[in-house]
């Protein structure tokens, strides 16, 4: 799918990436970035019909699996067929900071583009300062907030909606 300056390559993720997958998502969640009874309930499988092979991409550095990002449509009503929303990123903690996650989000602008979407939109929450860091940086705005949202570890953390707006490719 594309091939970064920074060595870092983003594809579609294939149904042989799962064990790989599986493996990032248990090393890459915490209370902070994600939410303990999900990360508890994990079979190691990592793929499901809901979530297939084809709604991920796939950050490689160095030809290993180093992150992925889930996008899906934001509903299922047509109204809205025009938001592709990021249900999910993940990076391997020894890959970090070397720009997979980067790599993902323009990868997922690209993709979502390329589909005829004109927005993305996320959730995180407001406990991930370095990925609402990282989203803004990469033109992500904060549009709106659920305050106390969920109970993390005895904790009420809100949930921070970010989108943004994306062009569609010029027809010629």
């Amino acid at each position: 799918m594309s091939d970064r300056d920074d060595g870092v390559q983003v594809r579609i993720a294939r149904i042989g990436d799962d064990a790989d997958l599986a493996a990032i998502d248990a090393a890459a969640w915490t209370p902070v970035s994600g939410f303990p009874s999900v990360i508890a309930a994990a079979d190691g499988s990592f793929f499901t019909p809901d979530s297939p092979p084809g709604a991920h991409l796939v950050a490689e550095i160095g030809g290993e699996v180093a992150g992925y990002l889930r996008l899906k449509p934001a509903s299922r009503l047509p109204e809205n067929a025009h938001v592709l929303a990021i249900a999910g990123l993940a990076v391997a903690p020894a890959a970090r900071r070397r720009g997979a996650a980067a790599a993902l989000l323009a990868g997922a602008e690209d993709h979502a583009r390329a589909l005829g979407a004109t927005k993305l939109s996320l959730r995180v929450l407001s406990t991930n300062h370095p990925a609402m860091r990282l989203y803004g940086e990469l033109g992500f705005q904060r549009e709106g907030q659920l305050r106390a949202e969920f109970r993390i570890d005895g904790s009420f953390v809100d949930d921070v909606l970010m989108a943004k707006q994306i062009q569609p490719p010029l027809r010629p």
